[in-house]
């Protein structure tokens, strides 16, 4: 159970960091947004422990990939470099599926691309659809990816950030989300 889910965890998390350290610390990141997001919203400890190691390995699937698209801004991948990303997804939760531990965990990861407004991927889940762990690492992949960007003249302020986040409230991401998710930001 819980401690074979976190020794996995680790093991797969020295992956990413062996791989790309700039990847290992936005997972590290995403991982402490997502945690202070769900038990800002109240979630039961064990549940807030799961959300924590899904968004620590959220981008597990990115190690298959080579570090030139890795680093590459996503405005500048060419369309296939944008469709193998997509599949890291679903590779990312093929690499976990042989873990019987983590089976609770692969749903947050294999739907954290999703949309509120349906318009995400790999099933164009809405609303309610969409595992709550994944709507809440959404928001904080987001917001990482926008604050601490591969490219420093693409970063943003915590404000624009915000900003950002609060217009797609209600197409991108669940609004019951991003309101705690602002408010952790203070």
């Amino acid at each position: 159970g819980q401690v074979h889910l976190e020794k996995v965890t680790a093991t797969l998390l020295q992956l990413i960091q062996d791989k790309n350290y700039r990847l290992y610390t936005h997972s590290i990141q995403v991982a402490n947004y997502a945690v202070s997001c769900a038990a800002k919203m109240g979630l039961p400890r064990d549940e807030i422990q799961h959300i924590r190691y899904a968004a620590l390995l959220h981008d597990i699937g990115k190690i298959l990939l080579p570090n030139n698209i890795i680093d590459k801004p996503i405005a500048f991948l060419s369309k296939t470099e944008r469709s193998r990303l997509k599949q890291c997804i679903a590779m990312g939760s093929n690499i976990l599926e042989s873990y019987p531990s983590c089976q609770r965990i692969i749903p947050y990861i294999a739907y954290h691309r999703e949309n509120w407004d349906g318009s995400g991927y790999p099933k164009h889940l809405r609303g309610d659809n969409i595992p709550l762990g994944a709507r809440i690492i959404a928001i904080a992949d987001y917001y990482d990816t926008i604050v601490n960007p591969s490219t420093e003249s693409w970063a943003k302020t915590k404000k624009e950030a915000k900003q950002e986040i609060y217009s797609a409230s209600g197409i991108l991401f669940d609004p019951d989300v991003v309101r705690a998710f602002i408010s952790i930001l203070g």
